[in-house]
C-alpha cells in the first residue's frame, strides 16, 4: 500500500481551512463581530448623559389675610402725587392727589383682597391689599402711577369737605400721611387749587374765610357722589 503523497496532504489542509471559514461565517463568531460589539458598548457607555438633579422650588411665603376694614396712605412711586385707600366690609374708596391740579376720587367693591375701583373721566385703580400694605396702579388725567402705601392710623388717612366758595358749592379732599404731612385740592366749578391746611386733630379747616368741618372717609358705600 502506498502512503499519501505530498499532494494529498496539501489538499487536506485546504479543505480543513475552508471548513473553518464556513463555520465562522455561519455562526457569526468571528473576531470582528466581537470587537464591534465591544466598541458599541464602549460608545454607549461614554455617550450616555450624566444624571441631573434639580433643586425643589422654594414655597412662597403665605400672604397675610386681607382685613375687612383698613385705611392706607402713601405716595406714588417716584413721588409727585399721593394716594389714600379706605376699605370697609367689601367696599373701598380711594383718592389720588398731586396738591395742584390732578385729583381723582374712585370707588368699587373688593373681593379677596383685590381692588378694582373706578372714577370720573376714566380714572381707575387696580391692586391688592393685606394687613401690611396696599399696592397697585392708579390712572387719572391721562397719567398712570404705581404705588405701595402702608396702613394709616388716625389722624392719618383720607378726608373731604363740601364748603361754599363765593357762594358756590366746592369740594375739598385731603390725604394726611402717617408722618403727619398732608396734601389736598380745593375744586370749584372754575378751577382747582391747593387745599387750605387741615387740622386733623380737630377735623377742621378754613375755606374762603369760613370754618369747615372735614369728614373722615370710612370706605362705606353711599358716602356721596365723588
Amino acid at each position: 500500500m502506498k502512503h499519501p503523497g505530498p499532494l494529498f496532504t496539501l489538499l487536506a489542509g485546504v479543505v480543513l481551512a475552508g471548513g473553518i471559514g464556513i463555520v465562522t461565517l455561519a455562526t457569526g463568531t468571528g473576531v470582528a463581530p466581537v470587537a464591534g460589539a465591544a466598541g458599541a458598548a464602549s460608545v454607549a457607555s461614554t455617550s450616555a448623559p450624566p444624571p441631573t438633579t434639580s433643586a425643589a422650588p422654594k414655597p412662597e411665603a403665605p400672604k397675610a389675610d386681607a382685613p375687612a376694614r383698613a385705611d392706607y396712605a402713601g405716595r406714588v412711586t417716584g413721588g409727585g402725587a399721593s394716594v389714600a385707600v379706605s376699605v370697609r366690609d367689601g367696599h373701598a374708596i380711594a383718592y389720588l392727589c398731586d396738591g395742584k391740579k390732578v385729583e381723582a376720587w374712585l370707588q368699587g367693591v373688593t373681593v379677596g383682597g383685590k381692588l378694582d375701583l373706578k372714577g370720573a373721566k376714566n380714572a381707575s385703580l387696580t391692586g391688592s391689599f393685606d394687613a401690611a400694605s396696599v399696592a397697585g396702579t392708579v390712572t387719572a388725567a391721562g397719567k398712570t402711577w404705581q404705588f405701595t402705601a402702608p396702613p394709616a392710623k388716625k389722624p392719618a388717612g383720607l378726608y373731604r369737605a363740601a364748603p361754599k366758595v363765593k357762594g358756590k358749592a366746592a369740594k375739598v379732599g385731603w390725604i394726611v400721611q402717617p408722618d403727619g404731612s398732608q396734601v389736598g385740592i380745593l375744586t370749584t366749578d372754575e378751577d382747582a387749587a391747593a387745599a387750605p391746611a387741615l387740622d386733623p386733630a380737630a377735623g377742621t379747616a378754613t375755606v374762603d374765610g369760613a370754618p369747615v368741618t372735614a369728614e373722615p372717609i370710612s370706605g362705606l358705600a353711599g358716602n356721596g357722589d365723588f
